[in-house]
């Protein structure tokens, strides 16, 4: 375990540390002629070595830096200009895989993948994730329409705004019931309450601070239970 944290360190440092915008830019502009791309892979490999210090290493260290090679390249290749954000999560993503699958099996694990993709803990945890994620947003909007819905008229918020903040409030709030830290809601609940108090103190709209505050508390309680959910079946 303490090989993959390093690993881990290494692709953290290389990638958001030692790799400069300039470089950046030259890998976009250049792709695979682009000597930084190469100057990157070879400072993996080489934070890699001084972090583990054994020469035995070496069949780990040459398929991380060849996969981390594979992966920037691909990015560099069909990344889109509305497609970069997306293009930088995922590239980030595949780097982590890539390194648990060459940490799980060059270090011959006694744990099976298999046994706890097949056991309760994670099925729960899943199922509360994807409920909060997806399923949540449709049954508060679903919910809200029965109360009637709000004009559009002057709207200067950020396109989905609305829904983005809910999903990480309801992440939120699903992380502090399963780790059993209630004092933290509260104290998001008192963060959103002092950041929407303004919006709707210069609306001096009733309709609208009704909408938001049902809307909010629905969010709030469903991620409350679903939380409370998933904590039962793993304990």
């Amino acid at each position: 375990m303490i090989l993959l944290i390093k690993m881990i360190t290494a692709h953290i440092i290389g990638d958001f540390v030692l790799q400069s915008q300039k470089w950046v830019e030259e890998k976009k502009k250049k792709k695979v002629m682009a000597p930084a791309l190469y100057f990157h892979v070879l400072i993996h490999g080489l934070l890699l070595f001084v972090f583990t210090f054994d020469a035995a290493n070496w069949l780990l260290i040459l398929l991380i830096m060849l996969t981390h090679y594979g992966i920037d390249l691909a990015k560099l290749y069909f990344q889109q200009p509305r497609t970069k954000t997306m293009w930088f999560f995922a590239d980030q993503l595949l780097h982590l895989i890539s390194l648990f699958i060459i940490w799980f099996f060059l270090t011959n694990q006694d744990i099976t993948l298999f046994d706890f993709l097949d056991s309760a803990d994670f099925w729960a945890y899943s199922a509360g994730l994807f409920f909060l994620i997806f399923a949540a947003n449709i049954l508060i909007r679903e919910l809200l329409s029965y109360i009637g819905s709000l004009a559009e008229t002057n709207n200067q918020s950020l396109p989905n705004a609305g829904k983005y903040i809910g999903i990480i409030e309801r992440l939120l709030i699903f992380m502090f019931v399963v780790l059993d830290f209630w004092q933290a809601i509260g104290f998001l609940l008192a963060a959103k309450s002092i950041f929407r108090f303004g919006d709707l103190s210069e609306a001096k709209n009733r309709k609208l601070t009704e909408y938001v505050m049902i809307g909010t508390l629905l969010s709030f309680g469903i991620a409350i239970v679903c939380g409370l959910i998933v904590s039962y079946i793993v304990r």
